[in-house]
């Protein structure tokens, strides 16, 4: 118990501090980008040259604490400096380039704009509640939504104008948390080289997506974690009453696996709180290294001829009870994670039925397998690199076990989700490619470094030959990272080209319907009478829920509504409503609504009627949802229950009861 409590410790103190250094180097470094008029990403080279030069820093900053490490001299400012190293790549690489908008990769679109309501929410409310619906707890896991919530309601601002912050913050935060956990896992300099390097691979495919990609880039040291909980022969063997002179005397010195077992609860816990997805991904790899690590002992077991007497049944289940011991240790943690995300949905579930669309996507990606390790780039060479590290060192290295293991997970939890597609629905495997990319850079890492040092050995150890490796590395890493900016390329233009909440674009060019929200939050506001998240509202224009925490009638698409509002239930209701005669019979429908009534419509206008865009799921085809139109004749609203405000491009309607 005192190894676990000394571990734990140091581990919990490294992180935190590690957080707090992540956290000034990022808010400093936004603050410092912010006080310059930089013109727009999409429309000069300045800011991606500013970048290339502020990444070109990190590195050294990296390549001086391995430095420092190599030479072991003052290990304290050696972590320090990787800590600052990697935040400050992270800053650097997302916040430069989006200098000259207050909006996040991929703006207010797709996604982006539901993601930008939970956030809104969340920052009006510590209560959980779904995002869109009122009287509903959240669907989706509210976790880095909640913290980014609280921190926009500590500095003051709107949850929309909170979101770039905070998901820089948050990733250069997870990202050197990362770093502290591979430093507990293996020596220290290679910590800091695949920390550097899977932060990079995270930072280019998974960071617009951020809530998601705090647990992307923590994953591969998480799954080596649970492989050290989850296979300790010594330790089975003595478990099931076998004794055997090849047991390591360091055995009784640690914690027995129980420090790794809690690490992993941990990060299961936060996955649960985060991404429900990755947490099922997450689950399926440790259940599967379970499997894994009690059919070796049993095969161990066989193959070194045991002398214990007893039957072999017996034996086997006493090989099963450590793991078995480790694995519940975990799920009890993540339980509380999960408990925390899922549970009030859950009891909320229990009178309240609905349909869920929310798995109902195949596009063209989760119809095949992945395979990055053919990529002809940078990436790909690397991922192959791995992909050939980790079957020649499957049998010797606990590492390549472990992310090995991880990646068949992911396959095979691809196969499984394109099988699902017969019966009408998929397990998105499509978004795992992000962690399988980090699994494999990751062991393209170990793969380098233990190739070169092999090479080193059978050149009989060149004077040069350290150098010239660590030159390639340097090298290929600045050649990958300078490119990054391109691979998001689309998602930064979105972000200077969608109008954000002030009613500006940050490419000064014309804005857009939305610079009209202000307005209409104004009139609503004087119109009901009260405070926003006391008012449903009925629009197709849902962008408007991101910027202000009124709650909506309707969700965006059914496969983001929230699966107990049953969005066809809903749609067919309002088709029903825009059919009605007499603006009588529209009041009495509102006044029986099975769900909360909309206090206001926002419509845009055409002709004689008020238009609603709506959608409906279309599954299997591919987009998956398809877009109508729903009218409602102006004569349903003349009447003096019904107040319609013309503003910019909508009608407001605003329902007095």
């Amino acid at each position: 118990m005192r190894v676990l409590v000394r571990q734990v410790g140091e581990g919990v103190g490294e992180a935190v501090l590690a957080a707090v250094v992540a956290a000034v180097v990022a808010a400093v470094g936004l603050e410092a980008f912010s006080t310059v008029h930089w013109p727009a990403f999409n429309a000069s080279n300045v800011t991606r040259a500013l970048t290339t030069v502020g990444q070109v820093g990190a590195a050294v900053l990296l390549i001086a604490a391995v430095v420092l490490i190599r030479l072991r001299r003052w290990p304290w400012l050696a972590k320090v400096l990787s800590w600052a190293g990697i935040s400050t790549f992270v800053t650097v690489t997302l916040g430069m380039p989006l200098a000259a908008t207050k909006l996040y990769l991929f703006g207010i679109s797709v996604d982006q704009e539901f993601r930008t309501e939970y956030l809104t929410r969340l920052t009006d409310s510590a209560a959980l509640r779904d995002m869109t619906y009122a009287n509903l707890p959240p669907y989706y896991p509210a976790g880095w939504f909640w913290f980014g919530g609280r921190v926009a309601k500590l500095l003051g601002v709107p949850g929309w104008e909170a979101f770039k912050p905070w998901a820089i913050v948050s990733l250069a935060i997870a990202s050197v948390i990362t770093l502290v956990l591979w430093s507990k896992l293996i020596r220290a300099d290679w910590a800091v080289a695949v920390a550097a390097v899977t932060t990079a691979v995270m930072v280019a495919y998974a960071s617009p997506e951020a809530y998601s990609a705090v647990i992307v880039v923590a994953f591969a040291p998480a799954m080596v974690l649970a492989w050290g909980a989850l296979y300790r022969p010594a330790l089975a063997r003595r478990a099931s009453g076998q004794t055997g002179q090849d047991e390591p005397e360091t055995a009784h010195a640690t914690a027995g696996g129980w420090g790794a077992a809690l690490g992993t609860g941990v990060f299961l816990a936060a996955a649960a709180l985060s991404y429900t997805l990755f947490f099922g991904i997450a689950v399926f790899a440790v259940c599967l290294m379970a499997l894994v690590a009690w059919i070796a002992l049993l095969w161990q077991r066989r193959a070194a001829a045991t002398h214990d007497a007893r039957p072999g049944a017996r034996s086997a289940l006493g090989l099963a009870w450590p793991i078995l011991g480790r694995l519940i240790a975990m799920g009890i943690v993540a339980a509380i994670g999960g408990l925390i995300a899922f549970g009030p949905y859950l009891v909320k579930s229990l009178t309240t039925h609905g349909a869920n669309a929310s798995q109902r996507y195949l596009p063209g990606a989760g119809s095949q397998l992945p395979f990055p390790m053919f990529e002809f780039s940078l990436l790909g060479a690397l991922c192959l690199i791995g992909t050939v590290w980790l079957v020649l060192r499957a049998g010797s290295s606990r590492r390549a076990q472990a992310l090995g293991i991880a990646v068949v997970a992911i396959y095979l939890w691809s196969l499984a989700s394109m099988t699902l597609t017969a019966a009408g629905t998929t397990l998105l495997s499509f978004r795992l490619d992000p962690i399988l990319q980090v699994l494999l850079a990751a062991a393209g890492v170990f793969g380098f470094l233990e190739g070169s040092r092999a090479i080193y050995q059978a050149l009989n150890e060149p004077k040069r030959f350290r150098a010239v490796v660590a030159a390639v590395g340097v090298i290929g890493a600045l050649a990958f990272t300078q490119r990054i900016p391109n691979i998001l390329n689309a998602e930064i233009t979105t972000a200077y080209t969608d109008t954000d909440g002030n009613g500006v674009r940050a490419d000064q060019r014309s804005p857009s319907a939305v610079s009209y929200y202000g307005q209409v939050d104004a009139a609503l506001l004087a119109q009901t009478g009260r405070p926003r998240d006391r008012s449903v509202v009925l629009t197709a224009d849902t962008s408007f829920l991101s910027y202000y925490p009124y709650f909506g009638f309707q969700s965006l698409t059914p496969h983001y509504a929230n699966p107990l509002a049953d969005f066809p239930a809903r749609a067919a209701e309002i088709k029903r409503w825009s059919g009605l005669s007499s603006p009588a019979e529209l009041l009495d429908a509102l006044a029986h609504s099975p769900w909360r009534a909309p206090d206001a419509f926002l419509f845009r206008s055409s002709g004689d009627s008020y238009t609603l865009r709506l959608s409906a799921d279309v599954y299997p085809n591919d987009p998956n949802v398809r877009r109508y139109t729903v009218a409602f004749p102006k004569s349903l609203f003349d009447d003096p229950h019904f107040q319609a405000t013309e503003i910019g491009p909508f009608t407001l309607v605003v329902v007095h009861r």
